[in-house]
């Protein structure tokens, strides 16, 4: 039976740490589904097509052995059991495990109809720097049901938000800055210096 990963992300946008964490994901699963989608406990987040668009730069970045990562914007959705179904849908004879960060743990008893999406995945958390994962958060998703995993890793210390907000430009691949630049995305991050003009 094919173990694939699901893992969708706010990507807003992609980070060094998301590629740390796909290409541990494509070490450890037979396939990785990648997908941008809007977080319904955030808001002002950028255009789906552009967050889509950067996750596929970050994966041509990848250079992986076995070319086992994709991404899908047809799994998109912000609720989670809706992208577990259509998957169910995609890959019949698959088991899915579902990839969140440490950020979401105690978030997650809040999500869509939790209950019903524990039963059809297991649980996979990637600690995140500057999280704290607590040992009762993790014992409640199990009483709720979960079959829940942490990940062996250890993401960088950059987040999307510090991108956002600091301008944090060593978080991000080149291809992802130029994609930024070209775009006008997040302001072009009018705080950093421009060079003169001659």
């Amino acid at each position: 039976m094919p173990q694939i990963a699901l893992f969708g992300t706010s990507a807003d946008p992609p980070t060094t740490g998301h590629l740390t964490i796909l290409r541990w994901l494509s070490q450890h699963f037979d396939d990785v589904a990648v997908w941008a989608s809007d977080n319904p406990f955030k808001s002002h987040q950028t255009a789906l097509e552009h967050r889509t668009a950067m996750l596929q730069l970050l994966i041509h970045d990848l250079d992986l052995p076995k070319q086992n990562v994709q991404v899908y914007p047809e799994l998109s959705s912000p609720r989670s059991l809706i992208t577990v179904e259509q998957s169910q849908q995609r890959w019949s004879d698959a088991e899915f495990t579902l990839v969140i960060g440490g950020d979401l743990v105690n978030q997650l008893p809040q999500w869509f109809r939790v209950e019903e999406l524990l039963k059809q995945v297991k649980l996979l958390v990637v600690p995140r720097p500057g999280y704290s994962l607590m040992s009762q958060d993790l014992h409640h998703l199990r009483q709720m049901g979960a079959d829940v995993t942490i990940a062996d890793l250890r993401a960088p210390d950059v987040s999307s938000t510090a991108y956002r907000e600091q301008g944090e430009t060593e978080s991000v691949t080149p291809p992802i800055q130029d994609y930024i630049d070209r775009e006008q995305l997040y302001g072009c991050h009018a705080r950093r210096e421009k060079l003169p003009i001659h």
